[in-house]
């Protein structure tokens, strides 16, 4: 029995899908979570069919972008049968500070990851059965009030949809090109870099496309103002290891993504007893570590790749080629470990799995 009003579809995608050619967000399940915020409070809200929704032309969000978004996995667990949601108790808590950032009211935490849950469960049978694969959970917020001024909305709605994927990035675990920027800038201090909204991500298209054009995967931001200090890659959070210290951007600048992987790694590097930094590096620091030879690692944490390993940071034409373009032993073991977790292979003691206990048998949860 689902805690929320709940109306299932009559025409299944399921079956449209083609799980041999996954990728990444191109198929959505059947389902989606959607609450309404009006008069002051949000409602219990209610699951129903995926489909296209009418919005007025003078919505305020198509013009103001007052919008967040979050983004979770839920993964079969191998181990114990059933499915496992990855720290959404993280992302509830991300959502509502991304909310307050962009004049939101923040929804309620116990409801987010309630509505979660419940979509899961009732659209498991599109939980990819590989190892690597997951469901991805993407709530979305947004004010719809019609009216044209820039102004905060007085009502939103709060959406929650799900999409079978495989790797973010194609080539799945090898390691990535990626394009250091010095001609654009994505936020600067006192800006949006902290919060998971729109504005942060068109405001790397451009940078982002011609990156791409050039046969780089992503894009390695530098602070706005200097742009000499390292922030973050597109799509993730960034670490380096450097005569055997793992060391990432600190989150204080106010222009980083407080993501929920970078979080996870950081504490199972101080479990694994590795020394960790939390500090500024700027590209020469990089650069000169690279001709030391003590530059052994680069790799992105993100949601969406988990972990990302980089093979060539170049900055202004200069190459910096990191362990051969190959995986390093830190990178693939943060993977290893963390999808472990994930699907049940390794034993959660740090209580980041949020598991439904129902069976999965023939891709139905039960």
């Amino acid at each position: 029995m689902s805690h929320f009003k709940t109306t299932l579809t009559n025409d299944s995608n399921f079956n449209k899908i083609d799980y041999n050619n996954l990728g990444f967000g191109k198929y959505f399940s059947d389902h989606i979570y959607i609450s309404e915020y009006k008069n002051g409070e949000w409602s219990r809200g209610e699951i129903k069919a995926y489909e296209p929704m009418l919005v007025e032309p003078g919505m305020c969000t198509l013009h103001y972008g007052q919008t967040i978004f979050e983004g979770l996995k839920a993964y079969r667990d191998f181990s114990n049968g059933g499915v496992n949601i990855f720290r959404p108790d993280m992302n509830a808590a991300r959502m509502a500070s991304s909310a307050e950032r962009v004049c939101i009211p923040p929804f309620p935490e116990k409801q987010f990851v309630e509505a979660c849950s419940e979509l899961v469960k009732i659209d498991a049978k599109f939980i990819p059965e590989k190892e690597g694969q997951s469901l991805y959970v993407r709530p979305v917020c947004y004010g719809d009030g019609n009216f044209l001024g820039v102004h905060q909305s007085d009502t939103y709605k709060f959406i929650i949809m799900t999409s079978p994927v495989a790797s973010y990035y194609e080539a799945g675990l090898k390691p990535v090109d990626i394009l250091v920027s010095h001609e654009f800038a994505r936020t600067v201090e006192g800006g949006l870099g902290m919060a998971k909204t729109a504005a942060n991500y068109a405001a790397s298209l451009l940078a982002g496309q011609k990156a791409k054009e050039k046969g780089f995967a992503q894009v390695l931001w530098l602070d706005g103002i200097h742009r000499k200090f390292i922030d973050e890659v597109g799509a993730m959070n960034i670490m380096f290891v450097i005569d055997d210290v793992l060391i990432t951007p600190p989150l204080d600048s106010g222009t980083i993504l407080p993501g929920i992987t970078r979080d996870t790694v950081l504490q199972l590097a101080m479990e694994m007893n590795m020394e960790v930094e939390e500090k500024r590096l700027t590209i020469d620091d990089i650069i000169r570590a690279s001709k030391r030879k003590t530059l052994q690692e680069v790799f992105g944490t993100g949601t969406a790749a988990i972990v990302s390993p980089v093979g060539l940071l170049n900055y202004k034409g200069q190459e910096i080629i990191i362990n051969k373009k190959e995986i390093g032993p830190i990178a693939s073991k943060f993977y290893d470990i963390i999808t472990g977790l994930q699907h049940g292979n390794i034993d959660d003691t740090f209580g980041w799995n949020l598991h439904l206990e129902q069976k999965v048998t023939n891709s139905v949860l039960v």
